[in-house]
């Protein structure tokens, strides 16, 4: 099911330069299926090969915070590992409004769990649709 956010992330992506190639991003192993939200590339400077990410959107509007954090954080280790098997170039990163960061991944007990298994985060305001900040593996970056 897509999220509510889902197009507010993909308009976000296209105006940082963003070009979006699979909505959603299939990913087959094993006779299952699985689906990320977006996979998207970005040609850097004179590159043939640019840069390929994979996009999970999370809302965080659950009646529990730490539910939320389970079943996404539970998600996203699924698809890194099925992305490591299928596209170990395509980097996954899981998409959260400014509000769910604030409330949810700057807090301690969220903290924990995304530095322990390396999310990546890319942090949206779903209003202006724009990205505001990137980070990688806990590093804090303004652009991917």
């Amino acid at each position: 099911m897509r999220d509510v956010y889902g197009e507010s992330v993909k308009k976000a992506l296209v105006k940082e330069g963003w070009t979006i190639t699979h909505d959603p991003l299939t990913l087959s192993y094993g006779g299952k299926d699985v689906y990320v939200d977006l996979g998207a590339e970005r040609t850097i400077g004179a590159e043939k090969e640019g840069r390929k990410i994979a996009v999970e959107v999370k809302s965080f509007t659950g009646p529990s915070d730490v539910k939320d954090l389970r079943d996404a954080i539970g998600q996203y280790i699924m698809y890194r590992d099925l992305l490591a098997e299928l596209e170990a170039d395509r980097e996954l990163f899981l998409a959260v409004s400014d509000d769910a960061f604030k409330t949810v991944f700057e807090q301690p007990f969220g903290r924990l769990f995304v530095a322990r298994e390396r999310v990546n985060v890319v942090v949206f305001d779903a209003e202006k649709e724009c990205i505001l900040r990137w980070e990688t593996h806990g590093q804090r970056s303004t652009g991917a």
